[in-house]
């Protein structure tokens, strides 16, 4: 089958020297600390991210080991104050947040769009380099005391009161808010200005579609939580009222300023994943996702009906209960597009030819998880039982459920699906079926059991509890060690595969899309030549037939 190409332009020849598989190209430190290629940088948070996510469970272990015992096993309450805020702080922020946009979002979008790097090459790399800064001032905060707030910084509490180190905690989230706005901007120019010829908007990827949405949310959001932080600092420092009633502040409007952010913040992490999904849905279904255009646009409403049910977290905070009311139907309206997504998966399995691979397994898991969280959260944006809920482990179930469940099975689905294109390599395909059964089970066992303790009243963030909760918490406790587990593994064949894994061919997974018309790893160009598309995205009835 011929492949149709538009011939280089004069001055933009690439170098004999540069096509040359960007692993490969040069094991210097230096090359990887000053390098412009988006693979590379992807690969630099990929290791960033991993490290983070590795400190923010080891607090999570922690909590989890000293709730074993009703009047807490382990740490002292203040101590156990600050492992669930480090525990929050880092996993959203210098997790869940850039986890898929950072990695595979840096990886992938320029390929999957025909193009040979973002807009801003040296913008992608300075915007790792923020967020290395970032996460060493929260870092700095864990080694010198750590913080105690929670990681919503409530005020007054967080502006006055606490004596532990907030300042290089918000200032460490501050900072790496501006990765996230840097990213955002990179990717929406890539996607307006830099797709191949024929690529038009109905043809691109779910993937690209999801990132899109993602970025417009780190644009128009990031900045507000910025704001709010920077007010909480000045307040600190200064004592200027601004949150704190003592000095004529107001603390409900930290409230509405953060969860403005937020509560986007949520499908910031969710919407990428969601991408993901519909890569894996269709992949090892061998069928064109059903409702292309339904869940392309249901990615931008998710964005856009974000921003308007920040409320839904005030219920209980004295707000007017006519904007109660507004705010319980817009949070129930933002259900509808992400309940588009899930049947529209639904409908793509139906009949499908399907495979269980690794990848398959967490895109699975990922529909049941998340449709759990998803339901469970409307329990939360309904007033009468929002009322009783609020404040429990309900909401920690439920929050988890959605990011853990979902965020970062997809993430580990995405990795999987993509790494023998990433390194060239294949994993060990019975381990890593396995690591995902474990993850799945341990995930349950860990956070279903605080469903039931939620509704029975158990108030979350508090270091003892009733005796008569401490069966539920046992098995809570005992899922999160097979959680943790679960994510050892992964951690373990993925690097022995990139030395020991077998070598990976261009396609291993017959996917479509034109990341996948590449060699594997990729050479550092991406492309020789600039393709030109003539196919509608998904196209697997056409089998072994290219997009290009």
């Amino acid at each position: 089958m011929s492949t149709t190409v538009i011939p280089e332009l004069p001055g933009q020849e690439i170098p004999a020297e540069s096509r040359v598989n960007y692993l490969n190209a040069s094991y210097g430190v230096k090359s990887w600390l000053l390098t412009t290629d988006h693979k590379r940088i992807a690969l630099l948070y990929l290791g960033s991210i991993t490290l983070m996510f590795f400190v923010g469970g080891f607090f999570a272990v922690l909590m989890r080991l000293h709730l074993i015992e009703p009047q807490g096993a382990l740490v002292a309450p203040e101590t156990y104050n600050k492992l669930f805020t480090m525990h929050g702080v880092i996993m959203v922020f210098f997790f869940l947040v850039p986890s898929i946009p950072a990695t595979l979002g840096n990886f992938l979008v320029p390929m999957m769009i025909g193009a040979r790097d973002l807009a801003f090459p040296r913008l992608n790399l300075l915007s790792w380099y923020i967020y290395i800064i970032g996460a060493a001032f929260t870092l700095y905060a864990v080694i010198s005391g750590g913080v105690d707030t929670g990681w919503t910084f409530y005020t007054p509490y967080s502006s006055t009161f606490s004596h532990t180190s907030v300042i290089p905690t918000a200032l460490g989230v501050f900072i790496t808010g501006f990765s996230s706005i840097l990213t955002g901007l990179n990717f929406v120019v890539t996607i307006h200005k830099m797709r191949a010829p024929g690529l038009t908007w109905f043809r691109l990827p779910l993937f690209i579609w999801a990132m899109y949405a993602t970025s417009i949310i780190f644009i128009l959001g990031t900045p507000v939580i910025a704001i709010t932080l920077f007010l909480l600092g000045l307040e600190r420092l200064l004592h200027i009222g601004i949150f704190d009633p003592a000095i004529g502040g107001d603390p409900i409007l930290f409230q509405h300023m953060f969860w403005f952010y937020s509560h986007p913040a949520v499908y910031i992490m969710i919407l990428p994943g969601m991408g993901v999904m519909s890569e894996l849905i269709t992949c090892f279904s061998r069928k064109r996702i059903f409702g292309y255009t339904f869940v392309a646009f249901s990615s931008l409403a998710i964005a856009i009906i974000s921003f308007l049910v920040w409320g839904h977290h005030m219920f209980v905070t004295g707000q007017s209960i006519y904007a109660g009311l507004i705010f319980s139907v817009l949070s129930f309206l933002v259900a509808i597009p992400s309940a588009v997504k899930v049947f529209n998966w639904t409908a793509t399995l139906y009949k499908g030819s399907i495979s269980y691979d690794a990848p398959m397994l967490y895109a699975l898991g990922f529909i049941g998880l998340f449709t759990m969280g998803g339901l469970t959260g409307l329990f939360l944006a309904s007033l009468a039982t929002d009322v009783h809920l609020n404040g429990t482990y309900f909401i920690v179930a439920h929050f988890h459920y959605i990011m853990v469940g979902g965020a970062v099975m997809a993430y580990l689905g995405g990795i999987h699906f993509w790494w023998p294109k990433i390194t060239g390599r294949m994993y060990p395909d019975g381990w890593a079926r396995f690591a995902a059964l474990v993850i799945f089970v341990g995930f349950n066992l860990t956070f279903f059991p605080q469903f039931v303790l939620g509704y029975l009243g158990m108030p979350r963030r508090y270091a003892v509890y009733p005796t008569e909760f401490q069966v539920l918490n046992v098995m809570s406790s005992a899922g999160a060690s097979i959680l943790g587990i679960g994510y050892l593994i992964p951690l373990i064949y993925l690097l022995w595969s990139i030395r020991y894994g077998p070598i990976a061919g261009p396609n291993p997974w017959g996917a479509k899309g034109l990341e996948w018309e590449t060699p594997s790893p990729p050479p550092t160009e991406n492309f020789e030549e600039i393709p030109v598309v003539t196919a509608d995205a998904y196209d697997y009835a056409n089998v072994g037939g290219s997009r290009v």
